[in-house]
């Protein structure tokens, strides 16, 4: 299978000539391996290739996506075997004893693995750049980031090497890569996907798996092959009244959309992502949904605290299990995962327990919004892709540097203006994916717009808990009205 044949196909077509018998799957693997050669030292979107492996692996052959290559994300999705590292140095020993929930359907699924993409330490910022990995590259300009935390996958899917690959978004990490690489990308609702075996509820809920994709239907498909409980889940909810393949091909009913464009914490937004949103919202007007101006009530600086809050615990709590099974010690872990991981384990119990309770909040309000309208629609993201290094400023890293210094002489506390501002720098360029995180609702970016200088921009669908059906009908619409796939015949000539 030619290179250039290859690029024309999403996952479904791929893996309907694989079961055809019109191509093989090691020609497809090979195709994809290919392109791989060709433009991941531009991008360094792929941290751990598994080539060898991936042309003779064994797969179902009744499976949805049987033959087909994907590529896992180097967080969460551990694969019997091989490393997993959070992209971090104190992880780079941890080798997975068994499959994740996630690979394993995946697997049952037919999918091929080519490898895993990196992924900023902990998954912890909107750019991947580690010290483990270096800076991952945006493949419709290489000076900029593709995003994070899945901006290996974003850059990969993006630059055609694999029609899908493994994400997880536990504040943006699958929305913000597929708006800045031009892709679709779901974040499904809390319960929807497994996160076992290992983890009751990844981020204590707030985080959840998927992939990236170039089409609604991969991601609709791919949702299928996912969703479910597992033995031991913490709670099961509805399964959708047929296979989201199915349903996403029915037209979705006339909704009404509340539309928003300013930040929920009062940060500035570009003039691109407002006008992402303005342009998509008289598409949906001339496909006949109502759209106006309104957006759920909350508070939004308490967000912003209660997913630091978040951050604070979880970081710690890695950092201390790295060192504990692998002896990572302080220097293997970057200054902002240190700094993170110091804030949690000062933070008092009780103002802890405090942040999660409120979360419960963000939900009512959200659930009030979701009786007068159907959806939400925004941006993804405040900003447009910063430059690679960018945000490792002298300012930032010496901010960071004081915060540890005053933490250690016990001279700053958790309701202070600088953890304030840490929360504001930390979630300034990406304000408006957190809120799906925390109510644990479904959202998806949608590649809507691209600038005049050619860069995509995402905007952001949110929806109630459970209804990803209704995002997948809207998706569909919507790209059979913007259809985006031949903008990526412009891509792959460029990388």
């Amino acid at each position: 299978m030619k290179q250039s044949e290859y690029l024309r196909y999403d996952a479904v077509a791929l893996a309907d000539l694989i079961r055809r018998n019109e191509v093989s799957a090691r020609e497809v693997s090979e195709a994809a391996i290919s392109r791989a050669a060709a433009v991941n030292g531009k991008l360094n979107a792929i941290c751990y290739p598994q080539f060898s492996e991936a042309l003779g692996q064994a797969y179902p052959p009744d499976g949805t996506f049987s033959g087909v290559p994907m590529l896992l994300k180097d967080l969460s999705q551990e694969q019997q075997g091989h490393p997993c590292t959070f992209g971090s140095r104190g992880l780079k020993n941890n080798v997975a004893r068994q499959d994740s929930e996630y690979v394993r359907r995946a697997r049952a699924g037919g999918l091929v693995f080519l490898g895993r993409t990196a992924t900023p330490e902990f998954g912890l910022k909107a750019v991947t750049e580690s010290r483990l990995w270096g800076p991952s590259r945006n493949p419709w300009n290489t000076e900029l980031t593709p995003g994070g935390s899945s901006g290996g996958s974003g850059a990969a899917v993006a630059a055609g090497i694999v029609p899908m690959a493994g994400a997880n978004d536990g504040g943006g990490s699958i929305r913000i890569p597929a708006a800045y690489n031009g892709l679709f990308g779901l974040k499904p609702s809390r319960g929807r996907i497994s996160s076992g075996p290992l983890v009751g509820e990844a981020w204590t809920g707030a985080s959840t798996d998927h992939v990236v994709t170039r089409t609604v239907r991969d991601s609709a498909a791919m949702l299928d092959v996912l969703s479910g409980p597992a033995v031991g889940d913490p709670f099961v909810i509805a399964p959708p009244a047929a296979p989201y393949a199915e349903l996403m091909q029915q037209s979705p009913r006339r909704l009404r959309i509340g539309v928003f464009t300013s930040s929920p914490y009062d940060t500035d937004v570009a003039r691109e992502c407002v006008d992402a949103v303005e342009d998509t919202a008289r598409v949906l007007e001339a496909l006949g949904h109502g759209v106006e101006y309104a957006r759920p009530e909350f508070d939004g600086m308490a967000l912003a605290r209660c997913y630091l809050g978040l951050y604070f615990g979880e970081v710690s709590t890695l950092m201390d299990k790295a060192k504990a099974e692998f002896g990572a010690r302080d220097e293997d872990f970057e200054l902002d995962t240190r700094l993170l991981a110091m804030l949690g384990r000062t933070m008092p119990m009780p103002d802890y327990v405090r942040r999660r309770q409120q979360w419960n909040d963000f939900a009512r309000a959200l659930g009030t919004f979701f009786q007068g309208y159907d959806m939400y629609l925004c941006p993804t993201a405040g900003q447009l892709p910063a430059k690679i290094g960018e945000l490792e400023t002298p300012g930032h890293l010496q901010l960071a540097a004081r915060l540890m210094l005053m933490l250690k002489a016990g001279k700053l506390v958790h309701r202070s203006g600088q953890v304030d501002q840490m929360a504001l720098e930390s979630l300034a360029r990406t304000p408006f994916t957190q809120l799906a995180n925390l109510t644990g609702t479904p959202a998806m970016s949608v590649p809507m717009y691209w600038t005049a200088s050619g860069l995509p921009v995402g905007v952001q669908f949110g929806a109630p808990h459970g209804d990803e059906t209704t995002l997948l009908q809207l998706a569909a619409q919507l790209e059979e009205a913007s259809p985006w796939f031949g903008r990526y015949e412009l891509l792959e000539a460029m990388v």
